[in-house]
């Protein structure tokens, strides 16, 4: 019997909050410049944020000023912001203007049939759970045998009944004696009042959930010519693409890179965890860009609500 777990958070969980912060800089950086090239990580919590990371940019942005004015919005506080971001190592720049990868490694798409966004059930059950929470929350949802045996939700300031009335609008057949809500007894403090934050730490939260294997880095904070990012995009949409084509019921796809190399090592799709097959879409990463029109500030909304799944908002969702 197969059995399956994911997790969500919302996107006043303070990994997330950081998260926004490194997309909401490079999208001010290519509100300036396209062609920015951005790395830059945010770790926060109690008061204080710290960017680091390495920009190349024909502009300049008061890191501090931006950080502060988007954190103010978001939760309604101010907080300390220290900048440690320097200029982008030139030894990577040199591959990179010639239309090489931004870095190695191994990028992963997935496309599945199990509802509308195609994407595996139990991720898809666990961010609809956060849907219309505007404060810290997490989400898990545990499917085997194709039925949903537990659910998990944390959501700051709610009542336990609040949550269970919740779950049961969103999934009205789960037995009540397996949801657990709120479960050590109340949830009053959060965001980075009660807990510190990284960019990045929800790597699994933006994909596909641990049904499907992780490749490459986090996404937030970088520019597209990192193939953390963009072929991580590509590789879904080749997912999608295959899974019209092919009529499988799931496709995983693969792509491997080289820092500095235009074209990827590896590119490798699998349908139904059986065939396997190589295709001919064009991989590098200017011809991502171009594709999915990727010099656009268009990022910060993805930190927010999954980078994948978002029918008609993600160009590399649209077959």
């Amino acid at each position: 019997m197969k059995k399956y777990a994911a997790e969500s958070v919302t996107y006043l969980h303070p990994d997330k909050i950081c998260d926004q912060i490194s997309d909401l800089l490079l999208d001010e950086y290519l509100k300036i410049d396209p062609f920015s090239r951005v790395a830059i990580e945010t770790a926060g919590g109690h008061g204080q944020i710290s960017l680091f990371g390495e920009v190349t940019s024909k502009g300049e942005i008061n890191h501090e000023k931006i950080v502060k004015k988007y954190y103010k919005k978001l939760t309604g506080q101010d907080i300390n912001v220290t900048s440690y971001i320097t200029r982008q190592s030139s030894e990577i720049a040199q591959g990179v203007d010639k239309g090489g990868a931004g870095d190695q490694g191994i990028m992963v798409g997935y496309a599945c049939r199990e509802n509308k966004q195609f994407l595996p059930q139990e991720l898809y059950l666990a961010r609809r759970l956060l849907q219309g929470f505007n404060v810290d929350g997490k989400s898990q949802v545990v499917i085997s045998g194709g039925k949903i045996t537990s659910i998990v939700l944390s959501v700051q300031g709610r009542t336990r009944q609040e949550l269970v009335k919740h779950i049961k609008k969103h999934v009205p057949d789960v037995n009540e004696k397996n949801i657990y809500a709120n479960f050590t007894g109340s949830f009053s403090v959060g965001g980075f009042e009660a807990d510190s934050g990284c960019t990045g730490r929800k790597i699994v939260v933006d994909a596909y959930g641990p049904r499907v294997p992780v490749g490459g880095g986090a996404f937030s904070g970088k520019d597209s010519t990192k193939v953390d990012r963009s072929a991580a995009y590509m590789a879904r949409w080749v997912a999608l693409k295959l899974l019209h084509k092919y009529g499988g019921q799931e496709v995983l796809v693969r792509l491997g890179y080289v820092i500095g190399k235009p074209e990827p090592l590896i590119k490798q799709a699998i349908i139904n965890n059986r065939k396997e097959l190589t295709f001919d879409f064009d991989c590098r990463p200017q011809a991502i860009i171009e594709r999915f029109n990727l010099r656009k500030p268009i990022f910060l909304s993805l930190s927010r609500y999954g980078h994948f799944g978002q029918i008609n908002i993600n160009t590399w969702e649209t077959i």
